[in-house]
């Protein structure tokens, strides 16, 4: 693996103004992406955190990240979309999310946003010891207690953000 990689910068900027520690693991960019790391490098999916940026299906689009565990699906079409207050909802495109988030797709993190975006945590995410988080890019992930949200201005901690049927 290559160790020569580290987190966002910005990312760790955030992290150093809290008391939360954390753990960064590299990873080889081409196994960044959830299922591929979590097999490669032995990671429970229930302890893998998705981060997923969603957004209104109108002319001035909203935004929101959203914040679930590998094993579960968004519920885009209906606590999303209620959420954002749009008849219509959609996810965000990689070009959107890399505008938005200075991060790469498979290693987008919920922190260090545009306050502007407001992260909503599914609760199941805050039921974990600990969860694996982006580091911002496809060289790195971040060990961490989902108590992180804690200390995220912009985070909500949201139940029903995930399908159930």
């Amino acid at each position: 693996m290559n160790n020569s990689a580290d987190i966002l910068p910005k990312i760790r900027t955030f992290l150093d103004t809290t008391p939360i520690e954390f753990e960064v693991m590299m990873c080889e960019p081409e196994l960044a992406d959830t299922a591929a790391f979590c097999e490669h490098y032995g990671i429970a999916p229930e302890q893998s955190a998705n981060a997923i940026l969603v957004k209104s299906k109108s002319e001035t689009p909203t935004y929101a990240m959203c914040v679930l565990l590998a094993i579960h699906r968004l519920d885009v079409n209906r606590s999303v979309r209620k959420l954002l207050g749009s008849r219509r909802t959609s996810f965000a495109s990689a070009d959107e999310t890399r505008a938005l988030s200075d991060m790469e797709i498979g290693g987008v993190a919920p922190l260090a946003l545009p306050e502007s975006i407001p992260i909503w945590v599914d609760s199941n995410v805050m039921a974990c010891d600990k969860i694996i988080l982006g580091g911002g890019n496809r060289l790195s992930k971040l060990l961490i207690t989902p108590h992180i949200f804690d200390h995220v201005p912009s985070a909500q901690i949201i139940e029903g953000l995930i399908k159930t049927d």
